[in-house]
């Protein structure tokens, strides 16, 4: 999905800044998208550290003098029963899908305020709004998500905070007809977001 939304967003004239652990995927995708002559760049980022994510948006702003608008994106779902324990899982995704949308969050926000503009987009999922058996605390990272992001909106008047929901959507190879393309999903975090000033 932050492929499709990193194309989608280059497209309508954004600069976009993408990051995430393996970049051989983004360096292949910053590519794409300077030969479609679109405005790109890349950085390793890991959204369980906030030294990193704190490193990349400070360069952005050093380099750019502003950052209009923070994707946050990244998401796992390894699903198991609660009484299965899988500790390590449960563990690694609170740390990305909620502590990650909270370090995006903690990097981008005093830019924001001092500028009193801003967008912040946090990719929940249609679990923010159900359970279902073996997605319990998958569920219970995303309803964190929107909860986060619904006291943000609440406590920054002057900053745009939007929380797009998808369904189960064909990311990274699962591939089934029944599941939400991410071309899905993009006209939503566009309307959102805009077209580039």
């Amino acid at each position: 999905m932050g492929e499709a939304t990193a194309r989608r967003l280059a497209a309508a004239g954004h600069h976009v800044v993408l990051g995430a652990r393996r970049v051989d995927r983004l360096a292949r995708l910053v590519a794409g998208l300077k030969e479609s002559g679109h405005d790109a760049e890349y950085a390793e980022l890991d959204v369980t550290d906030l030294d990193s994510v704190r490193g990349v948006v400070d360069d952005v702003l050093a380099r750019h003098g502003r950052l209009d608008v923070l994707v946050n994106n990244a998401g796992i779902m390894p699903l198991s029963l609660v009484e299965e324990l899988q500790v390590e899982d449960w563990n690694r995704m609170i740390d990305v899908n909620l502590r990650g949308v909270l370090h995006g969050i903690a990097a981008v926000l005093p830019s924001m305020r001092e500028r009193r503009s801003g967008q912040i987009v946090n990719v929940a999922s249609t679990a923010a709004n159900r359970v279902d058996p073996t997605g319990v605390v998958y569920s219970s990272t995303k309803y964190a998500v929107r909860a986060v992001s619904e006291g943000l909106r609440q406590e920054t008047p002057d900053i745009r905070v939007t929380v797009v929901c998808p369904g189960l959507t064909d990311c990274q190879g699962a591939h089934m007809d029944w599941l939400v393309r991410p071309d899905h999903v993009l006209p939503v975090v566009r309307q959102f977001v805009g077209e580039s000033a």
